[in-house]
């Protein structure tokens, strides 16, 4: 199927709609897929502008109205398997561990779902596009030094967390959550963050206190977060085991069904030109940004205006670090007429990306990170 899919029923917010955004600081230009909860991805020019997302065009995912915390009363509650169970308030985070910075970039597992819903319709789920990722540099406390202080006991294997927001999806409705293994749990990269791009954390980001869980999906680094629970088996609240699970093609979703969700899978994509652009024959720079979850890092991109009978590698662009993206670009020749450029990455386990989206199709629409396709006339 060639070029990107339209991004249905998401729209950008009007002028008039600008007082109720600066509640968020967003920027208006953010495609908006629900009000309420708020839900709202980057636009392409956004996250081309440098390798890190400003924090007012930064994606938002939220599954329940944002809680109103104050953040002099918060308080987080480690507790489960541990030798001693802590009651921490940020000022004690702040001044009992040491601070981290990490830059990691988050995605949605609902990123670039529009490309499976424009193959078949996916009901009840929003049509995201291409901008439901971004990088950050997030500024907090490791998680592995609060589970120190815990103790956690012989028995402990995943690390579960419970955030502030009431989700009315869940039947009855409960509270976000989701958990990761505790040897991920120990890595000094996890943060309980309250920082983002040298500012104090947004409200609609998380704030007070929220974690980060570099290459997992987004889900696993909840917002808000009030509750850490050190466990012998994996969350298994609503999103962790009915929500965030990728389906075979004709099952239906339920409790333990599917595989569960967690590490990003490789993926990439075109930021300019954007699709249907019309540009000047001649040389034309492609740019865009590559991604690969977990320990994997993106070792190559190509891109090809032929359909993949030949490719041209892509440069590099600034290095922030094992978890964040990589932007690249590539310079190619193009003639007068259409065309379609085509892009793969490769990660360091030597995978690439899928060559089409059809055989991704999936009742959720998790997972889409088929090569992208942009189509451009040159003139």
């Amino acid at each position: 199927m060639g070029g990107r899919p339209p991004v249905p029923p998401g729209r950008a917010f009007e002028p008039a709609d600008a007082g109720r955004l600066s509640r968020y600081g967003k920027r208006a230009d953010l495609i908006v897929h629900e009000e309420e909860p708020f839900n709202a991805e980057t636009g392409l020019a956004a996250l081309d502008e440098g390798p890190l997302t400003a924090t007012d065009a930064f994606y938002v995912r939220g599954h329940g109205a944002i809680p109103k915390l104050d953040p002099a009363a918060w308080r987080l509650r480690v507790h489960g398997l541990v030798k001693r169970e802590l009651e921490l308030s940020i000022a004690t985070l702040r001044e009992a561990f040491q601070e981290r910075e990490v830059t990691a970039t988050l995605q949605c597992a609902g990123h670039r779902r529009a490309g499976l819903m424009a193959i078949r319709d996916i009901p009840g789920e929003a049509p995201w596009g291409s901008g439901a990722t971004g990088t950050a540099t997030w500024t907090g406390v490791a998680l592995a030094d609060v589970l120190a202080l815990a103790g956690p006991l012989r028995e402990a294997t995943h690390v579960g967390f419970e955030g502030a927001d009431v989700c009315s999806q869940a039947k009855p409705p409960e509270r976000f959550g989701g958990s990761i293994p505790f040897d991920k749990a120990c890595r000094p990269e996890v943060l309980l963050a309250w920082g983002m791009n040298g500012e104090p954390l947004p409200l609609v980001h998380g704030a007070p206190l929220r974690v980060v869980v570099p290459g997992y999906i987004g889900a696993r680094s909840v917002k808000w977060l009030e509750r850490i629970e050190v466990q012998s088996s994996p969350w298994q609240g609503y999103f962790q085991h009915v929500a965030y699970r990728l389906l075979p093609e004709d099952a239906a979703p339920g409790p333990g069904a599917g595989m569960p969700l967690g590490l990003v899978a490789l993926n990439a994509d075109v930021l300019s030109p954007a699709d249907g652009e019309a540009v000047r024959a001649g040389p034309v720079e492609v740019r865009g940004y590559a991604f690969a979850g977990g320990e994997r890092h993106v070792e190559r991109v190509d891109v090809s205006v032929d359909g993949g009978a030949t490719w041209s590698q892509a440069e590099f662009l600034e290095d922030l670090g094992r978890w964040a993206w990589r932007h690249w670009r590539a310079t190619i020749a193009l003639a007068p007429g259409d065309h379609e450029i085509l892009v793969r990455a490769w990660d360091s386990s030597a995978a690439t990306q899928p060559e089409d989206e059809a055989a991704l199709w999936n009742p959720k629409g998790y997972v889409n990170n088929a090569r992208p396709r942009v189509r451009v006339r040159a003139a």
